[in-house]
């Protein structure tokens, strides 16, 4: 047993707990099956700290409430018994997405409670549970990390998964969250956040999942505008909510407190949206009648003032062809050198 560990062969365990440890005991016994290493000074893991050959039996791994900023390539790699690890209240700087080794990981519960406040760090993790290595997962706990959205298909290679949790984050919406393809998944916490509406694919991906029956939806800043129709509705009809007579609204403020069960339409004032082509259709018909208007205006106005436009066109036309026949006398003049020379003596 290391020195400043506490070891126990009948429960196959070692306690490594508020020492001050720089890294992994190099000399662990080899039957331990569950390792604390906690409250210590341990801040990165490089590849091979857990070496398989000596901890062929290791089940459970918890490393929570230390210093650890960076796991490296490898470091969780070859562990093939290992089950259930626990990475919480650690300040994450680094994480390697091939952490858990290339061939993957037989992992099953993955903690990480406090541990992904930098942002990068989210990113890496992202890149991890897409890339399959943790396929077995069944249990993963995401909670008190501060997040305000997640990566785009974070939960997509997660086949195996029973329980996320997402509790006391700063979730704002889910619409870039796609829970298609967990088709083991219970339960789903989403309490202790930000979350102001969910929209209709979200709620549609929740009827399609099978297994899932408890959704903890608690302590949310519902808007209880419009926009919250849709999941009113699925409330009413959905068993899947845990406590939902207790989901009240967060704002405006005339709606605060009023619980989300007992809203109607005629609470949330909703004119009924007409579409852009409808108003566009409308606008071209009063555009047309207005138009035919002024037509039949100025033909009925023509109608009434024939006599006088008559007379007009009739001077119009005497006048054009005095002008013309004056015009005409002057060109013979002009083109008769005899006219010529008698207009010229006429002038004289």
């Amino acid at each position: 047993c290391p020195a400043l560990c506490e070891c126990s062969e009948p429960a196959k365990t070692v306690k490594c707990v508020n020492r001050n440890l720089a890294a992994v005991p190099p000399d662990l016994p080899p039957y331990v099956r569950t390792l604390f290493i906690t409250g210590t000074r341990l801040a990165r893991l490089p590849a091979g700290a857990f070496p398989a050959r000596r901890l062929p039996d290791l089940g459970a791994l918890n490393l929570s409430g230390n210093h650890l900023q960076a796991v490296e390539a490898g470091a969780l790699a070859s562990l093939p018994a290992l089950r259930q690890l626990d990475l919480s209240g650690n300040p994450l700087a680094s994480l390697s997405p091939q952490a858990f080794g290339e061939a993957g990981s037989p992992l099953e519960e993955l903690v990480l409670r406090g541990s992904l406040r930098d942002h990068a760090v989210l990113l890496s993790l992202a890149a991890v549970l897409q890339s399959g290595a943790l396929r077995n997962l069944s249990r993963l706990e995401l909670a008190d990390n501060g997040l305000l959205l997640l990566p785009a298909g974070i939960f997509t290679a997660l086949p195996a998964l029973r329980q996320l949790d997402l509790s006391n984050n700063s979730l704002v919406s889910l619409r870039n969250v796609s829970f298609q393809g967990l088709g083991q998944l219970q339960s789903l916490d989403l309490s202790d956040n930000s979350l102001g509406v969910l929209r209709n694919d979200t709620l549609a991906q929740f009827r399609g999942l099978p297994a899932l029956r408890h959704i903890d939806l608690g302590r949310n800043t519902w808007v209880c505008d419009c926009a919250v129709e849709d999941l009113v509705a699925w409330l009413k009809e959905s068993d899947q909510v845990e406590s939902k007579e207790a989901l009240t609204c967060a704002y405006p403020d005339k709606m605060l407190g009023k619980a989300l069960l007992k809203i109607n339409s005629l609470d949330l004032n909703c004119s009924v949206p007409i579409d852009l082509p409808s108003q566009l259709q409308t606008s071209y018909v009063f555009l047309g009648i207005v138009l035919a208007l002024i037509g039949a205006i100025f033909l009925l106005v023509l109608y009434l003032n024939r006599k006088g436009i008559k007379k007009w066109m009739h001077n119009i036309r005497d006048a054009c062809r005095d002008h013309m026949e004056g015009y005409h006398y002057r060109y013979e003049i002009n083109a008769d050198p005899r006219l010529t020379n008698l207009s010229s003596n006429s002038d004289v």
